[in-house]
């Protein structure tokens, strides 16, 4: 281990050739900011343009070649099972990490999945956002840095909506900034390529997270070992309600779907008005009902002659009145 971190880069157009390296999907959290509709699907498994996201992060990790991959499961793991299996369907390998009876969080996660995971080196990704970062010139950054971490950054970051990274011009992450915090840190692209070393030292089955608390320690003793690559890249996120809806709209418009995405097994009254919402599967839309701009999640009926917009629509496990959340 060297004390200097990566150079700040700046990504280009070429792609370098992907190492044969493991992935862990991070996706046991609650997704507590985006309730209700974590209330009924693991985050990673709510569906973005008809497409669960997690299957689009596994899309992108295999058009890079990175086709051994880790998923964490806590919270409402059948909902991730299920939009999954082994992979296979994806052209990779699934294996899953099940973290119980609590989540572990963004570093007990990746210390739990390191005899799974069976690498020296391998990636860490986000199981809520959307980018397209070159994995290639992040583990090339990284091979070259002697840091343990090295953390896909990008230029422009929000400070209202999202902590930031510091980063200073030898490319060594030199802290973390909280939401709020002046201009000047960089945004967090939710992929990093790590050394296994950086999560040895976390006790076995116990809760600790990567920034503020593992990444902090590392830097504070060894400067350099969490280290930066600054990359031009794609960036989506889905931390709220109106974040998801925004980026279902976004890719929808990119993708030329219609105005309305639709799940499996969605049947919709001859006379129902459905306008620019979002279904999830086995919904049911009742004789002149009209549904303008909703969010409609698994498994709800909207009885006959209902009217409902700009609302998230649960169903009740017990049956019932449906849970109207307005957003």
């Amino acid at each position: 281990m060297t004390d200097q971190g990566p150079r700040t880069k700046i990504q280009g157009p070429e792609s370098h050739q992907q190492p044969r390296i493991p992935a862990l999907v991070l996706a046991a959290g609650f997704g507590v900011r985006l309730r209700p509709l974590t209330d009924v699907r693991a985050k990673p498994a709510i569906p973005v343009a008809g497409q669960p996201i997690v299957r689009r992060i596994i899309g992108w990790l295999a058009s890079q070649a990175v086709t051994d991959i880790v998923i964490n499961l806590h919270h409402l793991p059948q909902t991730l099972t299920a939009v999954l299996g082994d992979g296979s369907d994806l052209g990779v390998r699934i294996r899953y990490s099940w973290e119980s009876p609590q989540v572990l969080g963004s570093a007990g996660g990746p210390r739990q999945a390191l005899s799974i995971l069976g690498a020296e080196q391998f990636f860490i990704v986000n199981g809520d956002t959307l980018t397209d970062v070159d994995l290639g010139r992040l583990a090339a950054a990284h091979a070259s840095s002697g840091a343990l971490v090295t953390l896909a950054l990008a230029a422009g970051h929000d400070a209202e909506r999202y902590g930031g990274v510091r980063m200073d011009d030898r490319g060594r992450v030199t802290g973390f900034a909280p939401r709020g915090s002046p201009a000047g840190a960089l945004h967090f692209l939710g992929v990093q390529a790590v050394s296994a070393e950086a999560f040895r030292a976390v006790p076995a089955g116990r809760a600790v997270n990567s920034i503020g608390g593992v990444y902090d320690r590392l830097i504070a003793s060894n400067p350099g070992a969490v280290g930066g690559f600054v990359v031009a890249a794609r960036f989506q996120d889905v931390g709220t309600v109106a974040d998801y809806w925004a980026t279902s709209d976004a890719l929808r418009r990119a993708e030329g779907l219609g105005e309305t995405s639709s799940g499996l097994r969605v049947h919709l009254d001859g006379s129902a008005r459905v306008t620019r919402s979002i279904l999830w599967d086995d919904v049911s839309i009742g004789a002149g009902a009209t549904i303008d701009e909703c969010i409609v999640t698994d498994g709800v009926h909207v009885p006959a002659g209902s009217h409902y917009r700009r609302a998230v629509l649960v169903g009740r496990p017990a049956g019932g009145d449906l849970l109207v959340s307005p957003f």
